[in-house]
């Protein structure tokens, strides 16, 4: 059977539950070139709701980032996302994305491995020195050549510049540094007061999973995506006794006090606080869970990061 292997050719492209999820007021955010903030811009507090509570959004890609393409039909293609593992579908996270964000992937020699984006934001360079694209946090990009300040990268529009200052390189996309989950926690730091995005898994916007996956990921980590699943792995840490809790284990939150669906995750922050993407209108905080109405929600404590070769 022929995998069809294809690329995102966009800084952040949305996958949609359907062809029919994005609305009208979406279109900034399904066009090539893409315009993140003007859709951010655009959408009022029902506008960003209705994402969730429609099921309109199910994740999002990264520039360069590998799915599978099942179909296309019309100017939609079904896809995979092979680096966000999900009970939905054992090949990864499945959805639809406009084909004009992506690109049919070419087989990448890269002896010299890849460069993941370690701050919020990166300028890409055109080979001539002109701006290419800004890319977020964790762009994984193979790398192919440097100099004394910039690497070469190979993207979906073929080579770039990008400034070394900005990146960490590995020998593949799974064999970045192991950090401990605790540094997942200091990085996360970085995006204190970011608005909440439903389906966010960029700098421009995170939900709850998307965070830690994404914090996770940037030490080392490929955790599943969704935080029903992100409670099902790991290591299971007893719940009832915050004193086996560490900096970095993952709170998951039930509803009807814990006993329901996972519907929330955050990082424990040590001292009884938690770190987290919390909800639509709310921003990314350090709160503290005593006398709040998740203590109540607490269903399961995770450990991810630690034992792994992982520098603590």
């Amino acid at each position: 059977m022929t995998v069809n292997m294809f690329t995102c050719n966009v800084p952040v492209a949305t996958i949609w539950t359907s062809p029919d999820s994005a609305r009208d007021l979406d279109g900034e955010g399904t066009s090539n070139p893409v315009h993140l903030n003007k859709w951010l811009e655009k959408l009022a507090y029902e506008q960003r709701l209705d994402l969730c509570e429609g099921n309109r959004v199910q994740t999002q890609l990264l520039y360069g980032e590998p799915v599978i393409v099942d179909e296309i039909v019309g100017e939609w293609a079904k896809v995979i996302a092979v680096w966000q593992p999900c009970k939905k579908d054992e090949r990864g996270y499945p959805g639809w994305v406009p084909v004009a964000q992506l690109k049919e992937a070419e087989q990448v020699e890269s002896a010299g491995g890849f460069i993941r984006v370690a701050v919020a934001k990166s300028q890409l360079w055109n080979m001539d020195g002109t701006p290419k694209l800004i890319v977020p946090f964790n762009t994984m990009l193979p790398l192919v050549d440097e100099s004394d300040d910039y690497f070469t990268v190979l993207t979906p529009d073929g080579e770039a510049l990008i400034l070394k200052m900005d990146i960490v390189r590995a020998s593949s996309v799974h064999q970045f540094h192991k950090r401990s989950a605790a540094a997942a926690v200091d990085e996360g730091l970085a995006y204190l007061d970011l608005p909440y995005f439903w389906g966010g898994m960029s700098s421009y916007g995170y939900d709850c999973s998307g965070f830690t996956y994404n914090m996770l990921k940037a030490c080392g980590y490929f955790i599943p995506r969704d935080a029903s699943d992100q409670a099902k792995s790991g290591e299971e840490v007893p719940m009832d006794d915050t004193t086996h809790w560490l900096k970095g284990d993952l709170l998951f939150f039930a509803n009807d006090e814990g006993k329901g669906n996972v519907r929330h995750v955050g990082f424990y922050y040590g001292n009884g606080l938690m770190l987290h993407s919390p909800s639509t209108g709310q921003a990314i905080e350090i709160m503290k869970l005593a006398g709040s109405k998740l203590e109540k929600e607490l269903c399961a404590v995770r450990r991810y990061g630690h034992g792994e070769g992982a520098d603590e």
